[in-house]
Parts: structure tokens; sequence; C-alpha cells
């Protein structure tokens, strides 16, 4: 039973894809219809949170760059950590409601639910994985390019796996405890700043550093910035993402999976 739950959830996008296609087209399309600046806004908003939380952290709190970044400017160092995981947030952000907005299609038609954790992550990471490419190419203008960055696409789809177990596993729950949204929304928050994202890790006290190991969300921040601006092979961080994030994409599936017969009642 274990097996067959898992490979069906393995193997939705190909078996179903021509749907799983038409919803990701649908829902990428979707996020820009109606708006007056289209994908203007896919910058827009990260490049003001990310000028406000550089000069609070560069400016106001005059926190240090670690040595090991030289001269690299902070606000380079901050969109590092911040645009991989804007693609992170907004795909959890949008767990909760995944199911209960196909909740028609669920309910009355013989239709393959698993495919929809999967539309709810890839849209998010295909919106915000432009911005991370384009800031990669002015990056490379500045001369930061080096060999290292060809792993870069690796880690990002294991940040994909990882990211999409858990909104399977959040996306399921929700259908029957609606106050998830409200403890995920709190939970977001909390890993964010818990996260060194918009500060340095040589913030946070020497004794307590070791513990963020238990962070994966540190782990892809890091690979991101040591591949990318130190040109290093992030050997630690990569040890723990690869089992983290298949487990969980593999756990997160077979939990939906188990479940997902019973949307329809309370849907």
């Amino acid at each position: 039973m274990f097996f067959q739950l898992l490979r069906q959830w393995l193997f939705a996008p190909i078996v179903h894809y021509r749907l799983f296609h038409n919803f990701v087209r649908q829902d990428f399309t979707g996020q820009f219809a109606g708006s007056f600046g289209g994908m203007v806004w896919l910058f827009i908003t990260p490049i003001v949170n990310i000028m406000i939380y550089s000069f609070v952290f560069s400016v106001v709190f005059r926190a240090p760059m670690p040595v090991e970044y030289g001269n690299t400017p902070f606000v380079i160092f901050m969109m590092m950590g911040y645009l991989p995981w804007f693609a992170f947030g907004d795909a959890m952000g949008r767990a909760s409601t995944l199911l209960l907005e196909k909740a028609p299609l669920i309910t009355k038609v013989m239709f393959p639910v698993q495919i929809i954790p999967g539309v709810g992550t890839i849209v998010p990471y295909m919106v915000h994985g432009i911005a991370l490419s384009l800031f990669l190419v002015y990056l490379m203008t500045q001369g930061y390019f080096n060999l290292m960055w060809f792993w870069v696409p690796l880690i990002f789809a294991f940040q994909f796996l990882f990211t999409m177990g858990l909104v399977a596993i959040l996306s399921a729950l929700c259908v029957f405890l609606r106050d998830i949204q409200q403890i995920v929304t709190l939970t977001l928050t909390s890993w964010f700043f818990l996260t060194p994202i918009v500060y340095p890790i040589s913030l946070i006290p020497v004794e307590y550093q070791p513990w963020l190991l238990l962070n994966p969300m540190h782990n892809f921040v890091d690979s991101y910035r040591e591949l990318i601006l130190l040109g290093n092979f992030p050997m630690t961080s990569f040890q723990i993402i690869v089992p983290v994030s298949l487990f969980t994409y593999c756990f997160g599936g077979w939990v939906f999976m188990r479940i997902r017969h019973a949307f329809g009642d309370v849907l």
C-alpha cells in the first residue's frame, strides 16, 4: 500500500501531464491577469522589502558582514537569501487554500487531486525563479560568475521538492482544520526571522550557530551564498539538503495520498 500510494504521487504530473500543464499555465497567467503592472509587481515587491531590510540591518543596526564575503555589498548578500525564500514563502502561503479553491472539481468529478500540490508549488517557483535568474544575470555583469553556479539549479530543485512535500501536508490538513491558515502565517514569519536571511549569521552567538543546521532553509540559503558569492561547494549543507528534501517530498506525498479519499466528504 505504501509503495503504491508513493508511486501514484511521484508519477502524477506525468500520468496527468496535459491536465497538470493546463493548470500550471492557468495559475501562472492568472497571477497577472487584470493587473495594470503585470509582471512588474514580481520585481517591485521583493525590491521594496529588500531595500527596507537592507537599510534596517546595514544602516540602523550596522550588522557586520562575514569576513569571508569581503567587500560584497550587504544588499547583494541579503538578496541571495531573500529571493529563494520568497519562492518558498509564497508557495507555503498558498498551501492552505489550494484544495479549498478547487473544491467544486474535487467533489463533483473524478479529478486527480494529487496534482494540485505540484501546481501550487511550481507556479511560485516559476515566478520567483525568473526574478532569481535575472538577478544572477546582473551579478554576472558585476564579475561574480564562477563554475560553481552550475550547481544552483540542483539546489533550487531540491528546495522545490522540500517545499512541495510541506505544501502537500499543509494543503491536506487544511481541508479538515481551517485554523491551520493562521498557524502557517505565524510559522512563516517566525521561520523567516530565525533564518539568517536579512542578517548575517555572525549576529547569532557562536554557541547557537550549530543549531542552525537543523533549519533546512538556512542550509538552502547558505548553499546559494557559497556557490554564487564565494565559489565554494557547500558540502555540509548539501549533505543535509539532499536527504531532508527527498524525505519531506516522499513523506508529504504519502500523507496526502493516504487521506485524499476523505477530501470529498469534508469539502
